[in-house]
């Protein structure tokens, strides 16, 4: 059921942020170094974070080489632990385990699990598909050599933000062509699943423009670094969307959690409804009053929905590793 427009009321710290963010120059506008530096700026300042143990290491595989890594584990943790494969969004563009580091955190102690986190190649110095095949390397290196590095590798999940949720859903597909990945969960957050832009849903018609953070502009720039060639992005690992009932088959058990003021919480709903078609367990969520990249902005990391919404991933990870 679609929200009536007269009925949108975001929370006070949303409001505040799209009201911030309401006037240019936009991240896309300020070119990949620069937008870079101010997604790091924004995550930066003083905030609470939950304490963990941090190891970083290289991971062998992917088209372009090594892949670098960062694990984090409950402090104090020890012996095999569940993991959890966590692929950050912010446009396939920016973002990293700076941007993302509090958010990790808050996994890792939520779920009682080693979050596993890749650095994989950004765009546009890397196209697709090679962050898609550098998070499967690292996924792959969990389930042959995570137990050497007490990760449990019979059970591991995947989760992802926008871009993202976009590769956590490509990698459960590849997962399950390729055979060698076995994930019990996945945790889809707001996700791009049709990359094509070709049918402008409700939620692009009606947020798209402006004033809710993401727009159909910003999209349509960090597709254009990521995948530049349209005859691509209808490829299920671009486009999950585009998958068939038959592709989706036999995928883990999902929790899409969508955002009410949100250009993509339409193709999110749908992506969670055809896998509810193929016979995959889904919960899916649309968390209203909030906007895109809810759990990840540090500025709204108080907010009701992204303290709601962090909770649920937590007990479906903890349901799914067998620790609830």
């Amino acid at each position: 059921m679609t929200a009536n427009p007269h009925q949108l009321s975001l929370e006070p710290a949303a409001q505040a942020f799209v009201e911030a963010t309401a006037q240019p120059p936009f991240l896309y506008e300020l070119g990949p170094a620069e937008g870079r530096r101010t997604v790091d700026e924004v995550q930066s300042g003083d905030i609470a974070r939950p304490d963990v143990d941090i190891t970083d290491l290289t991971v062998p595989g992917g088209p372009d080489g090594d892949v670098d890594v960062r694990i984090l584990r409950p402090a104090g943790s020890s012996g095999p632990l569940p993991v959890l494969v966590y692929l950050h969004g912010a446009g396939w563009v920016f973002g990293n385990s700076h941007t993302h580091d509090r958010l990790v955190r808050e996994l890792a102690v939520g779920a009682g699990a080693a979050v596993v986190f890749p650095e994989y190649s950004r765009s546009p110095e890397a196209r697709y598909p090679v962050a898609v095949e550098e998070n499967y390397a690292v996924a792959a290196w969990v389930a042959r050599h995570g137990a050497e590095h007490d990760l449990d590798p019979s059970r591991i999940a995947i989760a992802g933000d926008s871009a993202g949720g976009n590769m956590a859903a490509a990698v459960t597909l590849l997962a399950k062509q390729r055979g060698d990945v076995r994930f019990l969960q996945q945790v889809l957050f707001y996700p791009v699943t049709d990359t094509t832009l070709e049918s402008p849903t409700e939620s692009y018609r009606r947020f798209g423009a402006g004033g809710y953070f993401l727009t159909t502009e910003g999209m349509r720039w960090f597709l254009d670094q990521y995948l530049p060639d349209p005859a691509r992005r209808a490829e299920i690992t671009a486009s999950p969307l585009r998958a068939t009932v038959d592709d989706l088959a036999g995928l883990p058990p999902a929790l899409v959690i969508t955002a009410e003021a949100d250009v993509l919480r339409d193709e999110g709903e749908a992506y969670a409804a055809k896998l509810r078609q193929a016979g995959v367990p889904v919960t899916a969520v649309r968390y209203l009053g909030t906007i895109h990249d809810f759990v990840m902005l540090n500025a709204l990391r108080e907010t009701h929905a992204a303290e709601a919404a962090i909770g649920q991933a937590s007990a479906a990870l903890r349901t799914a590793f067998g620790t609830a």
